[in-house]
């Protein structure tokens, strides 16, 4: 698709080249803090069946472009399609989550593991793709995204979510052939599911390690940091629309970890809350563009105090430079309880006082905490 965009500064800011203002987006921005998500999801029948509906993903996509003046859309989907592609089974369960009838518990389970073919078992997702770029019509960039190698494991191996993860941890220390197995095939089925959402339309990525934190250091770089590598070398080196799409890489509780992070090839370095804006730029803003960190839970505050919050990730972040980038976002997914109003002020907030900081400029500085 050639549609020019009528709103570049995400991709701008991710190239680390000058913006007018800040951009920003919110991670889980479609969702159900909005009524109008809540009506479209009953109408859908199920989250799988609002996933795997094209012209329903895109309209929940579309809800809070057409609320808020958001510098980014986002694919509606799931981080765990690839999993159910392979096979495991999928299904939600009323207060517990995602869950998996089949999941990996021996070798047998592994030996099974395939990449799936992206427009066939996941085709569902490309048309959902193409569908939203359409109805963009340029508006704004689109995001495609992925769960992490690491991440998918973590819900493959445990059938779910968990308190603490053992059983993956488990077969970390006892069978980390296994392990390495399962991340190999997670690594290449990512990769080619990031590849396919690109030449279906995506004009950015995205990608999640959720349970990334989980890990000790020296395990995290073998089992979450190096499969993301391998994923964005293949981007890089497959000849395809991909190998110049931007790419953000998110580990939540990976603060620690800025430094290898940022050195996988990625172009923007998501942040979560507890690390502070101004301490990571100095670190390794010459290096990177920034996402984040605003902590969600600020906007069950009222918006003019969601609106001081703004400023303070911005002061900490510090005047905008040539070479540096920073997109606005939270440090995680937005709650189903935030009220629409208080989005609205973080969104406003965030383009009315980045352009003040762009027409006063000064010295960069670390302002203080970043949520």
């Amino acid at each position: 698709m050639t549609t020019s965009l009528q709103n570049d500064s995400f991709l701008r800011a991710l190239r680390r080249e000058p913006t007018e203002y800040t951009p920003v987006w919110l991670m889980r921005q479609a969702g159900r803090y909005l009524p109008e998500y809540r009506a479209t999801r009953a109408r859908a029948g199920s989250f799988l069946d609002l996933c795997r509906n094209d012209e329903l993903a895109c309209e929940v996509t579309m809800q809070p472009l057409e609320r808020f003046p958001l510098d980014a859309a986002i694919l509606f989907s799931d981080i765990l399609t690839i999993p159910d592609a392979m096979g495991l089974g999928l299904y939600f369960s009323e207060g517990e989550g995602p869950r998996f009838e089949r999941p990996i518990v021996d070798e047998a389970g592994v030996a099974q593991l395939a990449v799936p073919d992206p427009e066939a078992e996941l085709g569902y997702v490309m048309r959902a793709v193409r569908t939203i770029r359409q109805a963009l019509g340029g508006r704004v960039p689109l995001i495609g995204f992925s769960g992490s190698p690491w991440t998918l494991a973590c819900y493959m191996v445990e059938g779910g979510g968990s308190s603490d993860y053992r059983r993956i941890r488990t077969m970390l220390y006892r069978r980390p052939d296994l392990l390495a197995r399962i991340l190999e095939v997670n690594a290449d089925a990512v990769a080619a599911y990031l590849a396919a959402q690109v030449a279906a339309g995506a004009q950015a990525l995205m990608i999640f390690d959720t349970w990334g934190g989980l890990l000790a250091d020296g395990h995290f770089q073998s089992w979450s940091l190096a499969p993301m590598r391998r994923v964005i070398e293949r981007l890089r080196g497959g000849g395809s629309e991909a190998a110049s799409v931007p790419v953000i890489v998110f580990t939540k509780g990976g603060g620690q970890w800025l430094d290898d992070l940022a050195g996988i090839g990625a172009d923007a370095l998501g942040l979560d809350w507890t690390t502070r804006l101004g301490a990571a730029r100095a670190r390794i803003g010459d290096r990177i563009a920034m996402q984040g960190n605003l902590d969600p839970m600020s906007l069950m505050a009222d918006p003019e105090q969601v609106r001081g919050q703004v400023r303070r990730v911005l002061d900490s972040y510090g005047q905008p430079t040539a070479g540096h980038g920073h997109v606005f976002n939270l440090g995680h997914g937005i709650s189903q309880f935030t009220a629409p109003e208080a989005v609205a002020a973080l969104v406003d907030e965030v383009h009315a006082y980045s352009r003040a900081q762009r027409a006063a400029p000064g010295p960069v500085s670390d302002g203080g905490e970043g949520s």
